[in-house]
């Protein structure tokens, strides 16, 4: 496996990406894939003119064995030391940290229902792609897959971090979203917005190969549970625009309404959602029972379910189940510790750091209860 390194030139609105570098020799290098957030690289490297010129912030790094994931370094230390030698510490986060630089501006809104994968990729193109003085150069949307992205909504949006945004929107449906390098013309690269979602691999389908991590196969190497149900809210009072008894008002939970202890409630400010919007260049009022959509939308977004975790330490060079082969980092797996009888049926790969050293290949994975 080889580190690349690209070099990234602006000119006005264009953006040149190319390869600048291979490196193969390096001491240590983490590599942590998120689904539900942006993910992040770390590079430990001998610290040598020629390496603190190739490893410069702002350049982008990827793997020759990876074509999904890439990184822009944003930081570098250099430690000078007589005795262990001279190094250097590269920390980045993946393409979609782009997406932090901007937030959403002017107000989105959608009182008509609307499928997600619009929504998404109208609000990225809005704030990324049109206005001159926000764009981001060299970045254009790609393609959408899973059918996670054709449910509809109704929302109103504005001023949100636009990465933090679309993370939220993607753990309420269960999808992701990436930018990657694309080779485009010659020995030039761009980068794409994608959209997509992971599949269900666990013992409760039929349709894909069974993914089993257990005690018994030998695969699963470590094993830890927690849950936190004090983090939860499942049901949401949301207010809008309005002054006292007038502001506009629902409430929001998923399923059947909970009660007594199971109750944990919420209070959303949503009054940022305007009740008008634009029509042909003329502002007109919302009709009542669409604003009340928008604000069962925004307490959607706002609920908490029980915080559950489960990290283990996986066999990296287990033959039945090869990683990004038969596996993937959004997939649901069954995780089965059977000396303790706990089995996790079909719980889902939320996080992937995999780490290669002098002790060779690792993997971490992160998993999250369906």
């Amino acid at each position: 496996m080889q580190i690349e390194v690209y070099k990234i030139e602006t000119v006005d609105n264009s953006l040149t990406i190319t390869l600048e570098a291979i490196c193969d020799t390096f001491s240590s290098l983490l590599w942590d894939i998120e689904y539900y957030k942006c993910g992040s690289f770390e590079v430990y490297i001998a610290a040598n003119p020629q390496n603190v010129e190739i490893f410069q912030t702002g350049r982008i790094v990827g793997r020759d064995d990876d074509s999904q994931y890439f990184g822009i370094i944003e930081s570098v230390l250099i430690n000078t030391d007589v005795e262990k030698g001279d190094y250097l510490t590269v920390k980045g986060r993946f393409l979609m940290c782009l997406l932090e630089r901007r937030i959403i501006y002017p107000t989105y809104n959608v009182t008509a229902a609307k499928a997600y994968s619009e929504i998404m990729r109208e609000v990225v193109m809005q704030n990324t792609m049109l206005n001159d003085g926000r764009k981001i150069p060299g970045l254009s949307l790609g393609t959408v897959t899973g059918d996670c992205w054709q449910q509809t909504t109704t929302l109103q949006i504005s001023y949100a971090n636009l990465m933090e945004w679309v993370y939220t929107i993607c753990e309420k449906i269960g999808g992701t979203a990436n930018i990657r390098l694309v080779k485009d013309t010659g020995e030039q690269y761009r980068m794409v917005f994608e959209l997509s979602e992971g599949a269900d691999r666990s013992i409760m389908q039929e349709d894909n190969p069974h993914i089993i991590f257990s005690d018994a196969y030998s695969n699963l190497l470590s094993f830890s549970y927690a849950e936190d149900s004090s983090v939860q809210k499942n049901f949401a009072y949301i207010f809008g625009q309005g002054k006292g008894d007038e502001r506009k008002r629902t409430t929001y939970c998923e399923g059947a309404e909970p009660t007594y202890l199971d109750r944990y409630e919420l209070y959303v400010d949503a009054d940022d959602i305007s009740e008008t919007e634009q029509v042909e260049g003329e502002t007109v009022p919302i009709p009542t029972e669409k604003y009340i959509e928008l604000l069962k939308t925004r307490g959607s977004e706002r609920l908490v379910l029980p915080k559950t975790a489960s990290e283990s330490d996986i066999a990296a060079h287990n033959t039945q189940y090869v990683y990004n082969r038969d596996y993937f980092v959004g997939d649901y797996v069954t995780v089965q510790h059977q000396r303790f009888g706990m089995m996790q049926p079909q719980i889902q790969l939320i996080g992937m750091i995999e780490g290669f050293d002098q002790n060779g290949r690792s993997l971490t994975p992160t998993f999250k209860e369906a």
